[in-house]
């Protein structure tokens, strides 16, 4: 609750000075819009949205979990939809569905060998797999790290390519994940996190690493995203030898990157297959009218998935419909695409409409979308993103990544030129939750595609079974799915494409960060 309300505190600073923060782009209808883009925008109803939102966000679902039958009879649904509407399937075998491969794999410790700094170390009694799986080696130069403060550009440089030693790590899943994923992205081969776990805390952290079963796609090497648990005692020797005191490191605040005399490690985790399935995305494809601009294509995206049957509240519920996390913006995009397919004249380049699967368990969906696109990847021009469209606030939605590209300009001319949609679209007023990183767009950002990110913020209900459609505004989000269609119609008929700011592009593209 507290959170919510500093998202009204905040948003109500931002309100202030929203209408000065727009700024001038090229605008190609100049507001004067044809009768034949008003009827298409009319066909997004609040009556019409409610009634695909009940169908897909209904306990017969079974929150969507990926994968699973419910998320299957839901994108079967969305494909459905898709083909009434005439759109061109853009998935496997001339369908609208796009398969990918998961994977379980479960840690093999009799396999997985490690060594650093020459010494020789046993999984499962001095070290084990604490997120991700792998298959490869990983070898390089480890340096210590020492401090919780968030990683300065003079730090993140001096672990790229090196295997991270972090003698402290913050408490708590989420935060502990998210430090793994900067050293990460700062460029760390892999991170080891120094334990002073006795011998009945280890064994305990050992037998649950070692049974764990791990998810991913495809079959390749996931170690890029591998991070390891190793105890004190099995390094210590070995640090001493090389300058490094554990112990002397252990309270320290302030943030440091330490080399230990260029000590090598070679890490070898291996694992074995447990099971394997897949999962569906939905791809549908309206070609634009021009003759040239239509070998270009908006992406429109939303994650169907959710997070399926879980722990029951209070009134004995398991089932997590996810409402707005994120059926609210799946069925926007369903709705979007509606709208585009019925109009008489298409827009002048092509749309893509999207909905992913695995987005919950790390963005799979899209992730696998972006590295197997149906058109290349280098004729997206953009990506449109709605995911959590219909809480909170009824006249505002956060649009998250305006800063990064002449999107966020031409949205603003948009969304001035239609004020009937009472809707304010206001930039990012949560930068310290890194929700840029967090939803389908930024597999697209990885790629070079500007993305603008339509989202209206958490909420108590947020992966609670009482995410219900009796909570959406389906009318404030029926009016997000119309700016959404306004803005990409705009850029469908834009001659030019959507341009990165410069320095946006280098961080988050080139660098791979956006920190």
């Amino acid at each position: 609750m507290r959170f919510v309300m500093k998202q009204l505190v905040t948003l109500c600073s931002v309100l202030l000075c929203f209408s000065a923060c727009n700024s001038d782009s090229a605008f190609v209808s100049g507001g004067e819009l044809s009768e034949d883009v008003s009827a298409a925008a009319n066909t997004i109803t609040e009556a019409d949205y409610l009634e695909k939102i009940s169908k897909i966000a209904h306990d017969s679902m079974g929150g969507r979990n990926t994968p699973s039958a419910g998320l299957n009879k839901t994108a079967n649904w969305i494909a459905e939809e898709f083909a009434r509407f005439g759109l061109t399937p853009g998935g496997d075998d001339g369908s609208f569905l796009q398969y990918y491969t998961i994977e379980t794999l479960r840690p093999n410790p009799g396999m997985s060998s490690a060594q650093i700094g020459g010494k020789s170390l046993e999984f499962g009694s001095d070290i084990v797999v604490a997120n991700g799986v792998g298959q490869g080696d990983i070898q390089g130069e480890v340096v210590v790290l020492a401090g919780l403060e968030d990683l300065s550009e003079g730090v993140a440089s001096s672990i790229d390519g090196k295997i991270v030693l972090a003698v402290s790590m913050p408490e708590g899943y989420r935060t502990h994940r998210r430090a793994i994923s900067d050293l990460r992205r700062a460029g760390a081969l892999a991170v080891l996190v120094a334990t002073e776990k006795n011998d009945q805390e280890w064994t305990a952290t050992s037998d649950a690493m070692t049974a764990r079963n791990t998810l991913r796609i495809g079959s390749g090497s996931s170690s890029n995203n591998i991070a390891f648990e190793i105890r004190d005692e099995a390094i210590a020797d070995v640090l001493v030898e090389n300058g490094i005191d554990l112990n002397a490191l252990r309270n320290t605040r302030n943030l440091e990157v330490m080399e230990a005399n260029g000590m090598q490690a070679t890490l070898s985790p291996r694992s074995q297959m447990v099971t394997q399935d897949s999962a569906p995305n939905v791809v549908g494809i309206l070609e634009g009218s021009d003759p040239d601009l239509r070998e270009e294509y908006i992406a429109y995206s939303a994650h169907m998935d959710h997070v399926g049957i879980g722990n029951p509240d209070s009134e004995g519920d398991s089932i997590y419909n996810g409402a707005d996390d994120d059926a609210s913006g799946t069925i926007g995009i369903v709705e979007i695409a509606q709208a585009f397919s019925g109009m008489k004249v298409k827009p002048k380049r092509s749309s893509i409409f999207l909905l992913v699967s695995g987005e919950e368990k790390d963005l799979w969906g899209s992730a696998f979308f972006a590295d197997n696109p149906p058109v290349p990847v280098d004729q997206i021009v953009a990506n449109i993103n709605a995911d959590m469209i219909g809480r909170n606030w009824s006249d505002t939605v956060v649009v998250i990544g305006k800063e990064h590209s002449d999107l966020g300009a031409t949205l603003n001319q948009v969304s001035n030129v239609h004020p009937e949609l009472g809707l304010a679209t206001i930039d990012d007023i949560w930068p310290e939750e890194r929700f840029y990183f967090r939803s389908d767009h930024y597999n697209f950002a990885q790629k070079g595609i500007p993305i603008l990110f339509f989202f209206s913020g958490v909420h108590e209900d947020y992966h609670q079974p009482s995410d219900e459609v009796d909570l959406i505004d389906t009318e404030k989000a029926a009016r997000i799915s119309k700016m959404i269609f306004y803005l990409g119609n705009e850029v469908a008929n834009n001659p030019n494409r959507p341009e990165w700011n410069p320095d946006s592009y280098q961080e988050i593209v080139v660098e791979g960060g956006g920190r």
